[in-house]
């Protein structure tokens, strides 16, 4: 418990340290401002914009412990990230609850994340009132590396857009929603249904039957 009061409090002092660093970098990122509304009003996005068909950049979060997590820590799985702008809302809830109940379904190569810019420590008081124990559930708030990697952080806000992305086990991003209006719910049907045929195994290729001809020539060497 020691040690882990004392890492917490050693990431908050960097976090307050660099905040003036990170204003800096977000200034000089790439600006998108028309694909996500807050209300009635496009919100302005910072960082780069991926695409299906892409390589997925690798990234750097945390867990509840502070502990560094990579994209790269799930090298050979199939991996859906769930994101949401914060926890301690009723969309936001019911995305990650909604994702937490589906894993029980789903193959085991298959693994669910949850990406936020709440702190770790409001994280697992979530998880732990809601039961989360399924989906692993992340922070991008110590480097906001996620969301500027990946296009998802919104000016001024400090949060991250509401989005889905699937990655596949050779690392292409295979599914990306970034849903139109913070408020709105993803559309969790398409992105299971893309999982879902994702990890359905590859039938084998049937056996084909000899033609007359090899059948004749077979005949003849008898």
């Amino acid at each position: 418990m020691k040690n882990f009061t004392k890492a917490a409090l050693f990431t908050l002092l960097c976090l307050s340290s660099h905040s003036y660093s990170l204003a800096q970098e977000e200034a000089q990122l790439t600006e998108t401002t028309d694909l996500v509304k807050a209300g009635t009003k496009y919100v302005t996005l910072l960082g780069t914009q991926v695409n299906v068909g892409e390589k997925a950049p690798n990234f750097k979060v945390v867990n509840e412990n502070f502990s560094p997590v990579e994209l790269t820590s799930f090298t050979n799985k199939t991996v859906l990230i769930s994101v949401v702008p914060s926890l301690d809302t009723g969309v936001c809830s019911i995305q990650t609850k909604r994702f937490n109940e589906e894993v029980q379904n789903l193959p085991d190569d298959i693994v669910m994340l949850t990406i936020s810019n709440d702190l770790p420590f409001a994280q697992k008081r979530f998880c732990k009132m809601e039961n989360i124990d399924s989906v692993k559930v992340l922070s991008d708030a110590v480097w906001r590396d996620f969301g500027q990697k990946y296009g998802l952080l919104i000016k001024d806000m400090g949060l991250l857009t509401r989005a889905i992305f699937i990655v596949e086990s050779n690392g292409t991003i295979a599914y990306k929603e970034l849903v139109e209006n913070i408020s709105s719910h993803p559309d969790y049907d398409m992105a299971l249904s893309t999982l879902k045929a994702l990890s359905t195994p590859k039938s084998e290729e049937p056996v084909q039957s000899p033609s007359p001809a090899q059948e004749s020539n077979t005949s003849a060497t008898k």
